[in-house]
């Protein structure tokens, strides 16, 4: 374990075995810091927070600050957060909220500059937030999913699982898994490169693809497209999770296209 003379490191703080903590580094309250996590410099980490082991902290990231909720009263609330996580420079992720308990970030994810993370959030692993992102409180992102350069996710939002939101989009309704929005919650396509990454077979991306094309394909109500879906027959496993992900939406769903694009056009374009 190394502590820079220039950290200031409260009487509650936990460091584990390997822990790097760099110059003008700041830990305050209960912190606990897994091992071989590395604050590279000026990192700023308010308790009650928690941090798995291998995590890298870049300059100006702040953890576990207060909530940006005009209810807060102070009261403690958390941060937990997983393994192997990057937060590039200026990178924030709050507390719980007044009304709440806890903001959760998984293992593996990469939150490059100035990407914001709200209060009780719930991040899953392997996702990328990037350069200028902001998730509002309250909002799930699933596994694998990409927030690409100043998105704007609504509060109580959900992002599906390897869903890509494309650079400057906004979405105050639930993006489902597998799906590439942009503009204001549209969705346009499946994101087959992400899924080909991900490992699945020609087969699913397929299925995806015709369920994509019956329920987004044309701008209608999506109740009776699911219907229609559902009745179709058996649902491979990927179309199950886009469909009970539909289902489960309280927001509301993102928009196909006001006319109908070539899918393959979009994915090829991705």
């Amino acid at each position: 374990m190394r502590v820079h003379q220039s950290a200031i490191v409260g009487p509650q703080v936990e460091l584990g075995a390997g822990v790097e903590v760099g110059p003008f580094c700041v830990l305050d309250g209960r912190v606990r810091v897994g091992g071989r996590t590395r604050l590279l410099s000026h990192v700023v980490i308010f308790g009650d927070t928690e941090l798995g082991e291998e995590n890298v902290l870049h300059p100006h990231v702040v953890i576990g600050d207060e909530p940006q909720d005009i209810a807060y009263r102070g009261d403690e609330r958390r941060v937990r957060i997983g393994r192997r996580n990057v937060f590039r420079e200026g990178a924030t992720v709050h507390r719980g909220s007044q009304r709440g308990e806890v903001t959760i970030l998984g293992d593996e994810n990469y939150l490059m500059q100035n990407a914001h993370v709200g209060h009780d959030c719930r991040i899953g692993d392997r996702v990328i937030i990037a350069g200028g992102a902001l998730i509002a409180g309250w909002a799930e992102v699933g596994d694998g999913a990409v927030i690409s350069g100043n998105c704007v996710v609504h509060q109580f939002v959900r992002i599906g699982r390897l869903a890509l939101m494309r650079g400057l989009s906004r979405t105050s309704r639930d993006i489902p898994p597998f799906c590439i929005a942009d503009e204001t919650h549209v969705v346009r396509a499946i994101n087959t490169v992400g899924l080909k990454r991900a490992g699945f077979s020609a087969a699913a991306i397929g299925a995806l693809r015709r369920a994509f094309a019956a329920l987004f394909g044309s701008r209608r109500n999506l109740s009776p497209a699911l219907e229609e879906l559902c009745a179709g027959g058996d649902l491979s496993p990927e179309v199950q999770e886009l469909v009970e992900f539909i289902r489960a939406s309280k927001r509301g769903v993102a928009f196909g296209v006001k006319q109908a694009a070539s899918v393959s056009a979009e994915d090829s374009a991705s």
